[in-house]
């Protein structure tokens, strides 16, 4: 029939674009983990700024795995989502990965801004001094927050499985995971909370770094000499104006899912899901770019591909 071609249709369509999307995203995040690893064993040495990205890497890339594995089951065998505990750990899982990326990716700009902006409050001062070590516990404390939300996400998902309309289940990709009840809100809740909590960090990061950007312009104003503390300012800048686009795109994204999880078939929905399987990719180019290390090894590497 007619709905049964187009419904088909849909589906090949949204496979072949998660899968592109999935395996740029993969190839990029696999590179950076790449360089990363291989200058900590040239040099035997990390500094903070690789501790975040080596761990925003490979939390990306876990993460754009397992919504692939998903995204494939669900169209391609949707009965395996009756089978206990499938979408329980797949929604468990993604919840880990997809919280662990956010709140990294929110500590890389604060670490940004810490590390650049010129502030003379005492607070900031001592930020600026015991910077890198707060970088691994900050880590650790992005994952255990995590793992908390994630325990939550599983026993809620488990307890509610049965009342739940798991869309996927139904062979439909344009409807999202389950139905919104009172079981529910709490996840919605504390989605929400996360999503607001980060972004509000990266916000708060990019107008403290342009606050001390305007400030010390306006002290280098009579200054002919090139100063470099200003050249930091500006490419640092340059990078957290990217970032808070970016993730500015991928927060709306994340509100629209929430917002959509209590509407019936939507193809709004499509689009929101495209757009967050593209921020791993375009954010993590975007951090190569910024990266004079990892710039120069994707330049050789394409330099090297592009001879052979």
């Amino acid at each position: 029939s007619l709905e049964g071609f187009n419904a088909t249709l849909h589906d090949t369509v949204a496979v072949i674009t998660i899968t592109l999307q999935t395996f740029a995203g993969m190839w990029i995040n696999a590179f950076i983990v790449y360089v990363l690893c291989t200058a900590w064993l040239k040099k035997k040495s990390f500094n903070s700024n690789e501790k975040i990205l080596l761990f925003l890497g490979c939390t990306r890339f876990g993460y754009l795995c397992i919504t692939w594995v998903y995204c494939l089951l669900s169209i391609v065998y949707p009965w395996s989502f009756y089978v206990h505990p499938i979408p329980q750990l797949f929604a468990a899982i993604q919840t880990f990965l997809n919280s662990s990326n956010l709140w990294v990716s929110a500590c890389l700009c604060g670490f940004y801004c810490v590390k650049i902006a010129n502030f003379r409050h005492n607070f900031f001062t001592y930020l600026k001094c015991k910077i890198d070590r707060m970088v691994p516990w900050l880590l650790l404390g992005s994952l255990l927050l995590s793992l908390v939300i994630c325990i939550l996400v599983y026993d809620v998902t488990n307890k509610a499985h049965c009342n739940a309309v798991n869309s996927t289940t139904l062979g439909n990709f344009w409807k999202l995971t389950v139905k919104m009840d009172e079981h529910f809100f709490p996840i919605f809740f504390i989605s929400g909370l996360g999503f607001a909590t980060s972004f509000l960090a990266v916000m708060s990061s990019t107008f403290l770094l342009l606050f001390s950007l305007w400030k010390h312009k306006c002290k280098m104003q009579t200054n002919s000499a090139k100063d470099l503390s200003m050249d930091a300012h500006v490419k640092a800048m340059k990078s957290i104006l990217s970032f808070f686009f970016i993730y500015t795109v991928n927060f709306v994204c994340l509100i629209l899912t929430l917002i959509y999880a209590t509407k019936k078939e939507n193809p709004v929905t499509f689009l929101v899901l495209v757009f967050q399987y593209v921020f791993p990719a375009v954010h993590s180019l975007t951090l190569i770019f910024s990266n004079p290390k990892l710039e120069k090894s994707l330049l050789r590497a394409l330099s090297c591909a592009k001879c052979k």
